[in-house]
């Protein structure tokens, strides 16, 4: 007697024996069998029974029937061992075929196989086919299935896989080494192979491949049709007879390399992603998998998972070791790049601070010395941060000092910066920076500001004002002709200049408080602190209000005054 048992949802294990020819499946009471879960609808679906053979009939149900994961258009036979899914309930349709005794056939035989001894002798015609899955997605529950054939040399290509798994962390030894082991297993297989994708939405590739007769090794193609049913699906499938497989009717490649019967598992990350799939399938009509095959298949990519999910962590950990010799080279470059110390100007002093959040950073300053005793500070923040920002934070500097050595009108050197920079293309990238000329001879500070916050000068009465606010033009990068504007004052004794850069207004503490610049402004007119220690008392003070709460941008702070 044909039934459904429940293998997934409110009772588990519970069996609905099928009597008569018609059966209704929904939540009304009046159906046959009644599914009491609001997703269901009704009259969800028709089970019959037609000359012999089971049907499925959708009763245009708003979530749909499912037999064996493919949603049932209309009308869809059903067979024994298929799994009909309504909203969570998973069934198992039971049907098995009989002899002319009335005993049940064993799985995997044909009818006229057990009359004849075994023999199969299935028409070109039959599309009765025997077949079975293994949902993978949550891992084996289990260990390793061993099959009745040969369990002694079975089990010791186990305990071969096992080891290879287990020590190697490399993926490209893992494969072949494990199709070697299957077919030692599977005695019955001719060909075995191993397709995945380097990157999820790149296309499936060959990367391991065995064939048993070399002359097959030539023509190693994939149905691509079974491959990703089984990654879709995340289930190991397995078909008696794949070449009248409805599932795998518009596969071109298993009538053509004359495919019997398969055995496919996909492999699953740790995090449920499917990664690829190992398939062995043979030729022979009299030597087909068995559902203990499928359990022996899927077990071992389960563990062959696991052991790429090692190896790729592995894989992952040694370009991270090398990325960060590489970057900590790029730290020493980049501070090779700044001052080793400030200038000797007699009648000025100097402080400096740098500081990247990462290993390499966008914010930049340098000292220059023009010609007529004059000197440039220079200070720069590249927007972003890492690895790009620091090119072309190195980039930029070149072309400060070359640019300033060669136009004395620090207004015109800006200019001639911009248009450099632009000239690239960065796209979205720019530069804020500020240029201070400053002639000792006359204390005359020109103050040339692309889009940078105003520096600000405190003078000996403690007094604090934002310099060059008001002249301050685009950043560079922005337009590549823009035309900069420059500001003069004299510095008078005592006089202090302090450019900085976003790292130190937006230092955050752990409370998500922003340091800010009028707590800035305040630090740095704070009369009890003499002109030669401003500069270190301004980082003491950001640090302290920082605390341990991680740097999110880089840091630079430039000082200088008059005696």
């Amino acid at each position: 007697m044909a039934s459904l048992k429940v293998l997934k949802g409110n009772e588990p294990g519970r069996l609905f024996e099928l009597e008569g020819e018609r059966w209704v499946l929904g939540r009304s009471p009046d159906c046959d069998v009644v599914l009491d879960v609001a997703a269901i609808s009704r009259r969800h679906v028709i089970l019959s029974e037609e000359a012999g053979g089971f049907f499925v009939q959708d009763l245009g149900s708003r979530n749909g029937t499912y037999i064996n994961d493919q949603r049932v258009a209309d009308r869809a036979p059903l067979r024994h061992g298929d799994q009909m899914l309504i909203c969570d309930l998973l069934f198992e349709f039971c049907n098995p075929p009989t002899d002319l005794l009335g005993g049940a056939v064993p799985d995997g035989s044909s009818l006229l196989g057990v009359l004849v001894g075994g023999a199969d002798s299935a028409s070109d015609d039959d599309t009765s086919t025997i077949m079975a899955t293994v949902d993978v997605s949550q891992g084996a529950k289990s260990g390793w299935a061993i099959s009745s054939a040969k369990p002694e040399a079975q089990l010791t290509a186990l305990i071969e896989i096992s080891n290879n798994l287990g020590s190697t962390l490399s993926v490209k030894e893992i494969l072949p080494k494990l199709l070697d082991s299957l077919f030692k297993i599977f005695v019955q297989a001719d060909r075995g192979f191993v397709v995945m994708r380097p990157q999820p939405d790149a296309p499936l590739v060959p990367v391991a491949s065995k064939a048993r007769r070399p002359g097959d090794e030539d023509n190693m193609r994939v149905s691509r049709t079974i491959v990703e049913q089984a990654m879709e699906g995340k289930q190991a499938i397995l078909s008696a007879d794949a070449s009248t497989d409805e599932r795998f009717s518009m596969a071109q490649s298993i009538a053509d390399f004359q495919i019997r019967s398969l055995i496919c598992a996909p492999l699953i990350s740790n995090d449920g992603a499917p990664l690829g799939v190992i398939q062995i399938d043979t030729r022979n009509q009299l030597s087909r998998f068995t559902d203990q095959d499928l359990q022996v298949l899927a077990g071992v990519a389960n563990q062959a998972s696991i052991a790429m999910d090692n190896a790729r962590l592995h894989e992952d950990a040694v370009k991270q070791r090398a990325l960060q010799r590489d970057l900590e080279v790029a730290n020493q470059m980049q501070h090779a790049l700044l001052p080793s110390k400030s200038p000797q100007v007699p009648g000025y002093h100097f402080f400096e601070f740098y500081e990247s959040a990462y290993l390499v950073g966008g914010d930049y300053y340098d000292y220059v010395m023009l010609p007529e005793d004059r000197f440039a500070v220079i200070v720069g923040d590249v927007a972003g941060k890492g690895v790009s920002a620091a090119i072309l934070m190195a980039k930029l500097s070149g072309d400060v000092r070359f640019w300033l050595a060669r136009e004395p009108d620090a207004a015109k050197a800006m200019g001639e910066i911009n248009a450099s920079f632009s000239s690239h293309g960065w796209d979205d990238r720019f530069v804020t920076m500020v240029i201070a000329v400053v002639d000792p001879r006359s204390h005359t500070l020109t103050l040339v500001n692309a889009g940078h916050m105003p520096p600000m000068l405190r003078d000996t009465n403690g007094n604090v004002i934002e310099i060059g606010g008001d002249q301050a033009g685009l950043p560079v990068g922005v337009i590549d002709d823009y035309v900069f504007e420059s500001y003069q004052r004299e510095l008078e004794p005592g006089d202090f200049v302090t450019i900085f850069t976003d790292g130190f207004s937006e230092a955050m503490n752990s409370r998500r408080d922003l340091y800010s610049i009028e707590k800035l402004a305040e630090v740095i007119g704070n009369n009890e602190i003499g002109p030669h220690d401003l500069g270190q008392h301004v980082l003491n003070d950001v640090r302290r209000f920082a605390g341990d709460f991680p740097q999110s941008d880089d840091m630079c702070l430039v000082c200088f005054g008059r005696d």
